[in-house]
């Protein structure tokens, strides 16, 4: 483990490690190594109450990972992923430039540790930037100069909510933060959401919920299978619609019937191309 001197000296100016941050702490369930103390004694306190978060923290990278190459197929090659996080093995521009050299990615994140080290990972690379800003002001995510430069809002886009909207307390209406979003796309845009759920234990979810928020500095609000499917309005669900995150198997031929998957709900869904 780094001593606290080295934790010191990766520490961008003005960020505070004294509590934990959401991105962190899943950077250390991944395995990575850009993360603190702070976030590593959360890491283990939610680890003892459910044994299986970092292998929940796996199948939500692997979503991710089956999402992008699924619209990549479909023929996207432009994504704007909010809540990005730290950059860590799989990124987004990894995997759709694989599909297509010509891809564009757009990261978002409100976290200075998550921004800093992906303008590090992504100095040099045309097709994918990264930009300061909160999902809970989407005009200033769509107006942004590199949105802009890198996004062409006239063409089919693939807008990724992974793992950012149960950071979203429902007093701020994250409902309408992707109304916003969706109004900006056009049609044939799809959405991927990854959500922490109570639909399969619900006295497990508050637990974490619990734990979690006493000690992070950015609260999780776990929600319903209802709830989460309110963020799709506007959109035609693909199969295997709104299911378990190690059951969404597309674009693999068979689901993951693993048994990490019951935290959270994952599903992918299509603004229709109008007639004519």
């Amino acid at each position: 483990m780094p001593s606290d001197n080295s934790d010191v000296a990766q520490v961008p100016a003005g960020v505070d490690i004294g509590r934990a941050n959401v991105a962190r702490v899943y950077d250390y369930w991944l395995g990575g190594s850009d993360n603190f103390l702070a976030d590593r004694d959360l890491a283990r306190a939610i680890t003892a109450v459910e044994p299986n978060a970092r292998a929940f923290a796996q199948a939500n990278r692997d979503f991710l990972g089956r999402a992008v190459r699924f619209l990549a197929a479909e023929g996207i090659t432009q994504f704007l992923d909010i809540g990005s996080g730290i950059p860590t093995q799989g990124n987004v521009h990894e995997i759709a430039g694989q599909a297509s050299p010509d891809a564009r990615v757009m990261y978002v994140d409100a976290d200075p540790v998550a921004v800093a080290h992906s303008k590090a990972i992504l100095e040099g690379n045309a097709g994918a930037a990264v930009i300061a800003a909160d999902l809970r002001d989407p005009a200033a995510i769509l107006a942004h100069d590199t949105t802009r430069r890198l996004i062409d809002f006239g063409q089919p886009v693939g807008l990724l909510l992974i793992a950012v909207l149960h950071f979203i307390p429902d007093a701020d209406d994250p409902w309408r933060m992707v109304a916003a979003l969706r109004d900006a796309l056009p049609p044939g845009s799809y959405l991927a959401i990854g959500h922490a759920t109570d639909a399969h234990n619900p006295r497990g979810a508050r637990t974490f919920e619990k734990v979690y928020n006493n000690s992070s500095s950015t609260g999780v609000n776990v929600r319903s299978r209802e709830e989460i499917l309110r963020f799709f309005d506007g959109f035609e669900l693909v199969d295997p619609g709104l299911t378990y995150v190690s059951q969404w198997w597309r674009p693999d031929p068979t689901p993951d019937t693993g048994p990490f998957h019951w935290g959270e709900l994952v599903g992918a869904g299509r603004i229709n191309p109008r007639a004519g």
